[in-house]
């Protein structure tokens, strides 16, 4: 079931003694990672760059869909911009739950999709009632060919405050981001009107309201405040804490050898 919605994959609720594993990385591993499951080792295409693996991570080759753990072998899973590109969805998300006890999955969400969508993406997909709905990209209307992302994700970000608090106060409109335990609740493809309804439908202010509940002035405030501390949390972070080198996987495997 869902328990939360973090602001990034930095406000995870991972114990220090948690044994983790992180499916499909690619270039931008988590370092509190302590295992790496990839797919795709020798193509970008579902990435934006070569594997990184930090020294102290376990590589391991394996399909997200049939991965070769026990049950419950990890404490927490993550699973960062993976779910999107899957074959199947079903057996995927089965496969952590049975793998791991809790974890995190982030997606792009319906909107961010369509600001920066990816030919590698299979679906879209929304967070609608605690479940994770996934309708697939080639059934849906609508324009997802332009590609605002360099905009969107590699400039703003670095360069406005005020949209950086927009991205973590009002997260859920470019990003699922879901915190679970023991199990997911998932939809794919829905034929049920409701769900269909927010992928094929304009939105009505009722559908938006119900994606996008109505907040008091003072959650307001505590929200945007709450923001603001946690950036300022991440920068203190970044400049004091020192984290080791990220390795190409060839480097990786020279160190293994070695």
């Amino acid at each position: 079931m869902k328990i939360r919605s973090p602001y990034d994959r930095g406000d995870l609720h991972i114990k220090k003694r948690d044994r983790v594993l992180e499916i499909g990385p690619g270039h931008n591993p988590s370092v509190r990672s302590d295992v790496i499951a990839e797919k795709f080792v020798d193509s970008n295409y579902h990435r934006c760059g070569d594997m990184k693996i930090y020294p102290h991570q376990t590589f391991i080759e394996a399909d997200g869909e049939n991965l070769p753990f026990k049950d419950k072998e990890f404490d927490y899973v993550i699973c960062n911009q993976v779910l999107e590109h899957v074959e199947s969805p079903e057996k995927f998300i089965a496969e952590q739950c049975r793998v791991a006890k809790r974890g995190y999955i982030e997606t792009p969400s319906l909107l961010g999709e369509f600001l920066f969508p990816k030919l590698s993406h299979k679906w879209v997909i929304l967070d609608i009632d605690n479940k994770l709905v996934m309708y697939e990209k080639s059934l849906m209307p609508g324009n997802y060919a332009h590609n605002y992302g360099e905009l969107f994700l590699n400039y703003l970000p670095f360069q406005s405050l005020p949209y950086k608090l927009l991205w973590l106060t009002e997260g859920d409109i470019m990003l699922n981001r879901y915190e679970w335990r023991d199990n997911i609740e998932v939809v794919v493809n829905p034929q049920d009107p409701y769900y269909l309804s927010f992928f094929t439908q304009p939105w009505s202010r009722e559908m938006v309201e119900k994606l996008y509940p109505r907040r008091s002035a003072s959650k307001e405030v505590r929200k945007t405040l709450g923001a603001l501390n946690y950036l300022l949390k991440q920068k203190l972070c970044q400049k004091f804490s020192k984290r080791p080198p990220l390795l190409t996987l060839a480097e990786y495997m020279e160190r293994q050898r070695s």
